[in-house]
């Protein structure tokens, strides 16, 4: 996700602290503590077990794999619309992505992708709200998406609240071992936290 400009961009979101401390207590206890006990294929537990043994050189092919997995709606209509979103994300057309991913959600709102990558499109238009709620809503459909699990993070620390961040980051290494960055963004805000490096 490209960094907003500005602690405006936080401010203009902000209802209130104590909104945030709640809304951001429910998602990391979301996040933390619900386990792996929505329903996944045998492909994607065979691949996740893989990937908990994958030494660097296997683990970007197999979360690439997992990924690939994700995007399958089950519908060829709403695989194009999760295509021609990916597509407009990547022209630098976050307007056009969220427009074809709602239109995705509307029609598939179990998919867990459609959310996770509108999140991506609001924060790249600088919504940080609405970006946070697609990334929740991601979350509880699969506790396992890694990457909604890193734009929460990115999220988190913009809104300086290591502690969350560091806690997200830690998820992701459990499960997704090997994401570039993962480790030194771990590293830095055990430092900030307590001068200790994991």
């Amino acid at each position: 996700m490209p960094a907003p400009t500005g602690i405006g961009l936080v401010l203009n979101y902000s209802d209130g602290m104590s909104i945030h401390h709640l809304f951001f207590n429910s998602v990391v206890a979301t996040l933390l503590w619900c386990g792996v006990a929505a329903a996944q294929t045998a492909e994607l537990d065979s691949l996740f077990d893989r990937l908990a043994q994958a030494d660097p050189s296997e683990a970007e092919g197999i979360r690439g794999q997992i990924e690939t997995q994700w995007s399958r709606s089950g519908s060829p209509a709403m695989d194009l619309l999760l295509r021609r979103g990916e597509d407009a994300l990547a022209d630098g057309n976050p307007a056009l992505a969220v427009d074809h991913l709602s239109a995705l959600i509307d029609h598939a709102p179990d998919f867990a992708q459609g959310y996770s990558l509108r999140a991506s499109a609001f924060y790249a238009q600088e919504q940080i709200g609405l970006a946070l709620d697609d990334l929740r809503t991601a979350l509880e459909l699969n506790p396992r998406h890694f990457n909604a699990m890193r734009g929460l993070a990115v999220i988190l620390q913009q809104l300086d609240r290591p502690q969350e961040a560091l806690e997200v980051y830690q998820r992701i290494r459990d499960i997704a071992q090997h994401i570039d960055g993962v480790d030194m963004a771990i590293d830095r805000l055990s430092v900030e936290l307590d001068g200790t490096s994991l």
